[in-house]
């Protein structure tokens, strides 16, 4: 009877070890866990913006605390992001060393209103809160044509679009997506927002001008018709 007392209260000690040491893990797991959910972003890196500063991007994505990285998806900055009128999508990559990176593609700025605000591909029409000056300004209304123009000129280089000065809606009889570029070395060109990509060959088209002035004839016909003062 003795033996069996024994065996009873070895098992009964065995069990306890066992509960404590269950106990032990679940804490060090509950700690542990609490630890890594308590980890903040470390770094962020803004990537291929031209026109947000990085400080804009960071608080619209709702970083500027720089939250938990675990606890911080991917999902909910990208929605934050996508709120913004300048921001087309973003990639977000996060890193083991707790950086995060956010690859930012931009919707393009196609021109200045004479009311100061940028056309974007997007067709908004919004503030420039970020004073962008090298842009073609618009002249007169083009309203009737926002969703072509914001649709053709997107495919415009954006070094020749600071070439040009300004931009004038000039709808005729027989084209009502004619345009006239006011162009910043004094030469006007005429277009049709179907033929625009032309004008991304301005460079090699002005090569055959010279010193001269001229008026480039791009909607119909292609030709140049040189001025002495235009």
């Amino acid at each position: 009877m003795k033996e069996k007392r024994v065996i009873k209260k070895t098992k009964r000690k065995l069990k306890v070890r066992n509960i404590i040491i269950l106990l032990i893990i679940i804490v060090l797991i509950g700690l542990f866990s609490y630890y890594l959910t308590t980890l903040k972003i470390k770094n962020i890196y803004v990537l291929n913006t031209n026109i947000l500063d990085d400080k804009t991007v960071i608080y619209t994505a709702k970083l500027d605390d720089y939250p938990s990285f675990l606890l911080t998806k991917s999902s909910d900055i990208k929605k934050n992001l996508l709120q913004n009128d300048y921001i087309k999508d973003v990639k977000i990559t996060k890193s083991y060393k707790l950086k995060l990176y956010l690859d930012i593609e931009e919707y393009k700025a196609l021109a200045i209103t004479k009311d100061n605000k940028l056309v974007l591909e997007s067709k908004k029409i919004v503030d420039n809160d970020y004073e962008l000056s090298e842009l073609p300004i618009l002249i007169n209304d083009i309203s009737d044509v926002i969703d072509d123009f914001c649709k053709y000129f997107s495919k415009v280089d954006s070094t020749i679009l600071t070439k040009i000065s300004q931009i004038e809606y000039t709808p005729n009889n027989v084209d009502k997506q004619r345009f006239l570029l006011y162009m910043n070395d004094g030469n006007y060109v005429y277009v049709t927002l179907t033929k625009i990509d032309k004008i991304n060959k301005y460079n090699s088209i002005k090569d055959q001008i010279g010193e001269d002035k001229g008026i480039i004839y791009l909607d119909s016909g292609d030709y140049i018709e040189i001025k002495e003062s235009v």
